[in-house]
């Protein structure tokens, strides 16, 4: 353990060097002079452990260090701290897990990773004495963790609603702003760099339901994981849904969202209408931004990139900057035994109570909008705007409802649904 005035150098030991590997790396080498005045010892990589030797790296690395060897990174007793970015859950857990029992402390970007084991590598780290910090794990360069840790420390969070996938937020941009499809604007992203050949992590929630449980352990203090999140993704979303969402005031964005309910915390994830004067509406393409609501602060935005090499890494190496100034000064674990969690059930779906944007897609008869407005008011849901339109079959009947019980408008759905005056499935979407 390094502390005291030693001069002697912070180890590093880095697990993958792809994208955000490759940024952490060109920060330590770019900035190094500067990193070593703030930590009073210079950050030195020691090992970094790849899964090819051959493939082509950033330039700043040093191939000498390059290894395909985990015992040579992790068995090596001179590393002080562990940094891994190679992301998955295996063998990045058991190398994590490893580097804990060892004592030494770690610094992760890997969401998936803490979103299935968070709490228990908390608990080790911990009991080790030693610190795992996370920061690059969610909103990329967003200091989200860290404010949630530090800055709310005194206060309690209320709610939390963010856009926390850049992939997500840019399709649903092109397809607001250029009337392109979900198709069109995926093959757009995955053009640009934004989405990966198989999108669907992204585009079906996933990744935003990992990063929620994430933020979850630290803003309502939740011991949780993503199969308890309720998940949707955005396929489902047209362009008319763009179009005549406008018409009611909002704006489609596919939304995380967190709120702490006494005994229960609400957690779910999936694309809402949200008003367009609202701070949210205007975080567009592949930008990422959080808004929070503490008891005694109030309302709290955060934004910027949250995806790429440069910023996640911005945020990996500010990690390793607080580990390793707490290595040196003799105090390591006090960011991780700051994390305090307990099991707390999370509301199901069917109880929520929001507010609905419906539309339905049915033929142009007398009578069919009496009978949809029946079969809602038979299930307490009433109804606050509505508009019509042709659609090429039929038309649309579009509204936005006042809060409802979930579970009784899916009944109401359902009892609609087995109309014959029904010409497509019925969109729906929550408003936040």
């Amino acid at each position: 353990m390094i502390s005291g005035t030693s001069q002697r150098p912070v180890r590093l030991g880095l697990l993958g060097c792809g994208t955000v590997g490759g940024g952490v790396v060109k920060l330590l080498t770019d900035n190094a002079k500067y990193l070593g005045m703030r930590v009073g010892a210079p950050l030195e990589i020691a090992r970094v452990l790849v899964r090819d030797e051959k493939k082509e790296r950033v330039p700043e690395l040093d191939r000498k260090l390059v290894t395909t060897d985990p015992e040579l990174v992790l068995g090596d007793d001179t590393i002080d701290v562990i940094v891994e970015t190679m992301g998955g859950l295996e063998p990045a857990r058991e190398w994590v897990e490893r580097a804990i029992e060892n004592k030494r402390s770690v610094v992760t970007a890997n969401k998936a990773l803490l979103a299935a084991h968070g709490p228990d590598l908390v608990e080790r780290a911990h009991a080790a004495g030693i610190d795992l910090a996370f920061e690059g794990s969610v909103g990329g360069g967003i200091p989200i963790i860290r404010t949630l840790r530090e800055a709310f420390a005194s206060d309690w969070v209320r709610s939390l609603t963010g856009i926390v996938n850049g992939t997500c937020n840019f399709v649903l941009t092109r397809m607001n702003e250029a009337g392109a499809t979900f198709d069109e604007a995926v093959k757009e992203a995955q053009n640009k760099g934004y989405a990966e050949a198989d999108p669907e992590l992204d585009v079906g929630g996933h990744d935003a339901a990992h990063k929620l449980v994430v933020l979850a352990m630290l803003a309502f203090g939740a011991r949780t994981d993503s199969k308890s999140v309720p998940t949707e993704g955005i396929r489902a979303i047209e362009p008319i849904d763009h179009r005549l969402a406008k018409r009611f005031g909002y704006v489609i964005k596919h939304l995380a969202v967190g709120r702490d309910a006494g005994e229960q915390i609400e957690l779910r994830v999936h694309p809402a209408l949200i008003a367009q004067s609202t701070p949210l509406a205007n975080v567009s393409g592949v930008l990422n931004a959080i808004a929070l609501e503490g008891a005694a602060l109030g309302p709290c935005m955060l934004s910027g990139r949250g995806a790429g090499d440069m910023p996640t890494a911005v945020s990996v190496v500010a990690d390793v900057l607080d580990v390793a100034r707490a290595l040196r000064s003799g105090v390591p674990g006090l960011m991780t035994r700051g994390i305090q969690m307990q099991v707390r059930k999370v509301v199901p779906i069917d109880e929520l109570r929001s507010r609905y944007f419906l539309r339905f897609n049915v033929e142009n008869k007398p009578g069919v909008l009496a009978r949809i407005a029946l079969a809602l008011g038979d299930a307490g849901v009433t109804v606050e705007q509505m508009v019509q339109e042709e659609a090429p079959s039929g038309v649309h009947v579009v509204m936005t409802t006042h809060q409802a019980v979930e579970k009784e408008l899916r009944k109401a759905l359902v009892a609609i649904a087995a109309q014959t005056f029904v010409v497509r499935p019925t969109q729906v979407i929550r408003v936040v």
